[in-house]
């Protein structure tokens, strides 16, 4: 998915967010990405700009339309991340410059990695009515930034019961059980999905950061209650944790590593410098192979907004 709003997402993701535990609330800020489709940002914000190497953070709807409309973006370009969609309701299709085209539903992970430059679009498919998912990116280490694009899709993920919650683990490890994502860091993302309500104690790893977003109905932290849209920041230094989760609520648990180094974010980029977005920025605008090119899209690509620097 591409950033439709890049105004604040230029200054740096750092070493600043690190601390010890806290509870934190985040408020969501919302964009249009058109068809009747709008996206709720919770990271970055100026409260929290990454947790771990997770370093964006949009909750699509949900959202109901008519058919023909729905989420419809463009060819657009990434580096230095990946891009982890989650997919819980509605279909969508992804098509990308190394040639994969892959319809995501509900229940599974696309999960591409840009690395040195990739472009992709995503629309809904003819007929869909609802659209509901998690888009979130990650950031590539610098050892890693310049790899090879890839793009991977993740139809079956480890799932569970437990205290009366249905949990899904979309990234990283949990209690013995690994996802089958392949990621650059040490990170963890969980669904957690309670129809008749749960009260949960999570044991957390104390050297990760972490944030709990309730995508459906609510959570309740510490005494607090977070309602869809409210980021519950929780740093790190926990080593558990105790959530009640309302009877209808879904909710994401993400965490991971301190990331330890700077990263700019600009539009579509992740980058450890000014000067590697900037290039990044004209080889789009110029059509360079190095973004390849979309097979069977019909219509423009998006067009980058000015660098907020100038030119570099």
């Amino acid at each position: 998915m591409s950033n439709p709003d890049p105004v604040g997402a230029s200054s740096p993701a750092s070493l600043a967010d690190v601390g010890g535990p806290r509870l934190q609330r985040i408020v969501a800020r919302t964009a249009e990405i058109g068809g009747g489709v709008s996206v709720s940002r919770l990271l970055p914000t100026r409260q929290r700009r990454m947790v771990g190497a997770w370093c964006f953070l949009d909750h699509a709807g949900p959202a109901g339309f008519e058919p023909g409309a729905g989420m419809r973006v463009g060819p657009h370009p990434h580096i230095g991340l990946q891009t982890f969609t989650w997919m819980i309701e509605g279909e969508v299709l992804h098509r990308d410059s190394l040639g994969h085209v892959q319809v995501i539903r509900p229940g599974q992970v696309n999960l591409m990695t840009a690395g040195r430059g990739i472009a992709h679009t995503e629309e809904s498919l003819p007929g869909e009515r609802r659209l509901h998912a998690a888009q979130l990116w990650i950031a590539l280490p610098a050892a890693e930034r310049d790899c090879a694009p890839a793009f991977d899709h993740y139809p079956d993920l480890p799932v569970w019961d437990e205290q009366g919650c249905r949990c899904t683990l979309l990234a990283g490890r949990w209690g013995g059980r690994e996802a089958p994502a392949r990621l650059y860091s040490p990170l963890v993302g969980l669904d957690l999905h309670a129809p008749a309500g749960s009260r949960l104690k999570l044991t957390l790893e104390p050297g990760f950061e972490y944030c709990v977003l309730p995508l459906d109905g609510s959570v309740t932290i510490d005494g607090e209650r977070f309602d869809v849209n409210e980021l519950a920041d929780l740093g790190r230094g926990r080593d558990g944790l105790d959530i009640l989760l309302a009877a209808g609520t879904r909710a994401l648990l993400l965490g991971g590593a301190p990331f330890g180094a700077e990263v700019l974010m600009w539009w579509n980029f992740v980058g450890h410098n000014k000067g590697e977005i900037a290039r990044a920025q004209r080889d789009w605008e110029a059509g360079s192979e190095r973004f390849g090119r979309i097979d069977g899209w019909n219509g423009p690509p998006l067009v980058a907004p000015p660098l907020p620097w100038g030119g570099v």
